[in-house]
């Protein structure tokens, strides 16, 4: 087996095992879903556009909680020393956190969708294969970002909100590709016409899937 996928396994077994980060995730996405419904008139449907914007919203609050959590494991009895001095290349680890992560945040947006549909009153208008492409490549851009900073943000207790504080203006671009395509989607009118913004989110995702390739070593020894 992958020395990352090994490294997946033991972060999703902490992880699931001792309810770290997931069970808040969603419990978080949830109620920001559930505050906005709050602001609809009885009767009323949010349009497809808004909707979006709350479930990325809702996935950008769940990926710091997640990569905290993930990160913070290393942090106690000198984990992150002994992966250091372990024979395996930094982005051996850089993957198995982003793998473990992506794993987690999917599983967290399935709530956050049932969310859409129970308190917003959205559907997919049986576009499920686009769907599940839109998010595949939205938490590739999300899940690579979030490896990258969570390891940038632990080590210090004083260093912790940068996770946040760094993530989201970086997100932007690959935010409004999101938004603008899950709109869409959950309108019922198709994605012909935004096949601009699905490029822009997979250029999101190569870029900076290379960028955190080359940082991530140095910022991991850093920590």
């Amino acid at each position: 087996m992958p020395r990352f996928l090994i490294l997946t396994f033991k972060d999703l077994r902490l992880m699931l095992g001792l309810g770290l980060g997931l069970v808040q995730t969603v419990l978080l996405g949830l109620l920001i879903i559930f505050v906005f419904s709050l602001s609809l008139p009885i009767g009323e449907t949010m349009s497809g556009q808004a909707a979006a914007s709350i479930f990325w919203l809702a996935s950008v609050f769940g990926l710091v909680l997640l990569f905290n959590a993930l990160y913070h494991i290393e942090e106690g009895n000198s984990v992150r020393l002994g992966l250091l001095l372990a024979p395996i290349a930094p982005g051996t680890v850089f993957l198995g956190k982003a793998l473990a992560g992506a794993v987690l945040l999917f599983l967290a947006q399935i709530f956050f969708l049932l969310g859409l549909v129970v308190f917003l009153g959205q559907s997919l208008h049986g576009q499920w294969l686009w769907a599940l492409g839109l998010v595949a490549a939205m938490n590739l851009g999300l899940v690579v970002m979030g490896s990258l900073l969570g390891a940038l943000s632990q080590g210090q207790a004083a260093r912790e909100s940068l996770l946040s504080v760094i993530l989201f203006p970086l997100l932007v671009p690959l935010l409004l590709g999101g938004v603008k395509v899950g709109g869409s989607l959950l309108a019922g009118v198709g994605i012909q016409d935004e096949t601009q913004w699905m490029v822009l989110i997979l250029a999101f995702d190569a870029l900076f899937t290379a960028v955190a390739l080359i940082l991530f070593p140095l910022v991991f020894r850093e920590g």
